[in-house]
């Protein structure tokens, strides 16, 4: 299935890419990836949605893929919030949010600090308000390493493979392409501003924002589902105890054998159980949306 891409006007006008698919009359659920990654971290999750009858919208968060750069820098969590709500309202509907990491700390403080109607649902992949401060760090050593570029896509490859230990390594690495870029020094950088990780930033609010991303949470009133990787090293029982606490009508959907990047480990897995929630718990209550 071909997409069609198209751009969308993010917080103060910034240019935002997306890849759509299915009917343009579907219901729209909108897939925002986590730190250093694009909109086609997804795997097939974006052509199942479409198969079974909503409208994907797989879309690249500021700075990273073929959306602008901040001119200013501001990659902070509240600008990733007011991004997705800018996102939304131009989708004609309320649209599922399904965020992983990074997009799922979008969604949730886009839904939760709302005085009005953005989404019909949630989907929050692998991040709580509560999270493993080694598995954060982590992630963020893994994306430093890679800031001065790589020779070759094999040496990139390798780079992955080294964090992601739980995927067979493929053979071609040619789709990295889709991550990376050839710059003219002859080196291979990731697709995104490297002014990302400024200041110490990582993929979790840090200490003096935990008020407010927990706050949050107490705003949520639709329809919710926590994915976890039971081989993440980012969530921890504790945390998802608690969100599921704060959120009462969330539901938990455990995936075997998946890490952090949860879609790109166990992705027929992922794709099943975003579409028996969407099916069963979202478009019951769509009617109330105008569906």
């Amino acid at each position: 299935m071909q997409p069609t891409t198209t751009r969308f006007q993010g917080f103060e006008g910034l240019s935002l890419t997306a890849d759509v698919y299915g009917d343009r009359d579907a219901w729209p659920v909108l897939l925002m990836h986590g730190g250093g990654q694009t909109r086609h971290a997804w795997g097939h999750t974006a052509e199942r949605l479409a198969e079974a009858g909503w409208r994907a919208v797989s879309m690249d968060l500021r700075g990273h893929g073929d959306s602008a750069w901040a001119p200013n820098g501001d990659y902070s969590f509240s600008t990733y919030a007011a991004d997705c709500i800018a996102v939304c309202d131009q989708l004609g509907r309320p649209p599922v949010l399904v965020g992983a990491s990074l997009g799922g700390v979008a969604a949730i403080n886009a839904e939760g600090h709302s005085d009005r109607v953005v989404s019909c649902g949630l989907v929050i992949v692998d991040i709580t308000h509560q999270t493993n401060p080694e598995g954060i760090e982590r992630i963020k050593d893994f994306m430093m390493s890679g800031l001065e570029g790589f020779a070759s896509l094999d040496e990139a490859a390798a780079a992955i493979a080294a964090y992601t230990p739980q995927r067979k390594r493929k053979s071609n690495p040619a789709g990295l392409q889709k991550v990376l870029r050839l710059r003219a020094d002859g080196r291979w950088y990731w697709h995104w501003d490297p002014r990302f990780l400024a200041q110490g930033r990582t993929e979790v609010p840090a200490p003096d924002h935990q008020a407010s991303f927990e706050a949050a949470l107490a705003g949520i009133r639709v329809p919710t589902l926590l994915v976890r990787g039971l081989l993440s090293d980012v969530v921890t029982d504790e945390g998802v105890k608690d969100f599921l606490a704060k959120v009462p009508q969330a539901k938990l959907a455990d995936v075997k054998g998946a890490a952090h990047m949860v879609a790109g480990d166990q992705n027929d897995h992922f794709s099943q159980s975003v579409i028996d929630f969407l099916e069963q718990d979202v478009k019951p209550g769509l009617s109330r949306f105008g569906g």
